[in-house]
């Protein structure tokens, strides 16, 4: 069977000293469910029955406003059936009749939870209760949402209407990458005409760094809380389900999370090693990172780096094309994984039409110029 040459190797591998500050446990919490996710990434820090299907209450709006914001203009002009007024629970008391603009209804519903705003928005987004969840599942398909399923778009109980601290958490870290989104859910108050509504989130007034998100709460559900908070660059977002001390755990997550994790800056700046060129103008080539990596680990953790990437090219290649990968591991466990480029192109060399012999010999003589090791494999 034929021989082939494997060109993969894993070359260089660093060590970060670091001051030995240990990482406590997360503190306890009185939540049936709850998780705490890093916000721009979605890293999961800290999870109890996170996967668990339950009722999220009003916390249900996070998904009817990230569904709204895409699909709508902010500036349409929404008409007040009588129906949309006649919805029970929390309300912003919209007059039938009357035109409201989607951005008002939307401050409305995620501010004071007007269960009537979020049954005015559906109808003009989906066409009816029914389109509109329709298009919330499909939404929550296309962020692989493994545990969600929506009937309605304000979090009245309701049969196959349920989520998970996770799930709510993947569509909390979406919705917030929205500008008006994160806008409203950061508002402490806000008027339409001649009411004023506040929003229900206590965080916002009692938390440092707080900037939103979303209430819940019905006798079966229990109280719900979705929140996202930032510090020094670290944004966190916290999911609590049927948690009777909801304010109180989500500021100790919280003081835990920014107290126990750090970004770390993985890669040098500048080139990192040299890969042999066989055949080029030039006899090796720089590898960059295409980023400047930063990951989220403990304080404290050790990082170690590998660089994946092939004992030798041959000439030909591109400024920014993909040479490897770098590896990152914190504390044994993988933390990141990040693309390698080459720094500039290498183009084949006048004198370098060789035969297949003597190209294997000067591939030989480059790759044991360098201490690498031949691999083979059938």
């Amino acid at each position: 069977m034929r021989k082939t040459i494997l060109g993969i190797l894993t070359i260089l591998t660093i060590f970060y000293s670091v001051l030995p500050v240990s990482a406590h446990a997360a503190p306890e919490n009185s939540a049936t469910a709850a998780v705490l996710v890093h916000a721009d990434t979605g890293q999961m820090l800290f999870s109890q029955n996170a996967d668990s299907r339950m009722l999220i209450a009003s916390t249900t709006k996070i998904m009817t406003a990230l569904v709204v914001v895409e699909n709508c203009s902010p500036d349409d002009k929404v008409k007040i059936l009588p129906e949309y007024t006649a919805v029970e629970g929390s309300s912003m008391y919209l007059k039938s009749g009357e035109s409201y603009t989607v951005r008002d209804l939307l401050y409305g519903m995620l501010l004071a939870s007007g269960n009537d705003a979020a049954t005015a928005l559906a109808y003009h987004c989906g066409g009816s209760i029914e389109g509109f969840a329709e298009m919330m599942n499909k939404k929550a398909g296309e962020l692989g949402l493994c545990n969600s399923s929506f009937k309605n778009p304000h979090g009245l109980d309701a049969d196959g209407h349920y989520s998970s601290a996770e799930d709510l958490a993947i569509i909390t870290c979406n919705a917030m990458k929205n500008e008006l989104f994160a806008q409203i859910v950061s508002t402490k108050t806000y008027s339409v005409g001649e009411q004023t509504y506040m929003n229900h989130n206590k965080l916002l007034w009692n938390y440092e760094g707080t900037l939103g998100v979303k209430t819940g709460y019905t006798m079966a559900a229990g109280r719900s809380l979705v929140s996202c908070a930032e510090r020094n660059g670290l944004r966190f977002i916290c999911v609590t389900l049927s948690d009777p001390n909801d304010w109180s755990d989500h500021k100790a997550l919280y003081d835990w999370a920014f107290e126990n994790f750090e970004y770390r800056n993985v890669l040098p700046m500048g080139v990192i090693c040299e890969v042999p060129v066989i055949s080029g103008v030039a006899d090796s080539v720089g590898v960059v990172s295409s980023a400047n990596p930063r990951i989220l680990v403990k304080k404290g953790a050790k990082l170690n780096l590998s660089l994946e990437l092939p004992e030798f090219v041959y000439a030909g290649i591109k400024e920014g094309e993909c040479a490897g990968r770098v590896f990152v591991m914190a504390d044994d466990e993988l933390a990141g994984e990040f693309p390698l480029v080459y720094i500039k192109d290498v183009e084949l060399a006048d004198n370098a039409k060789l035969s297949a012999w003597e190209r294997f010999k000067r591939t030989w003589f480059i790759v044991n110029k360098y201490g690498f090791v031949f691999q083979s494999k059938d």
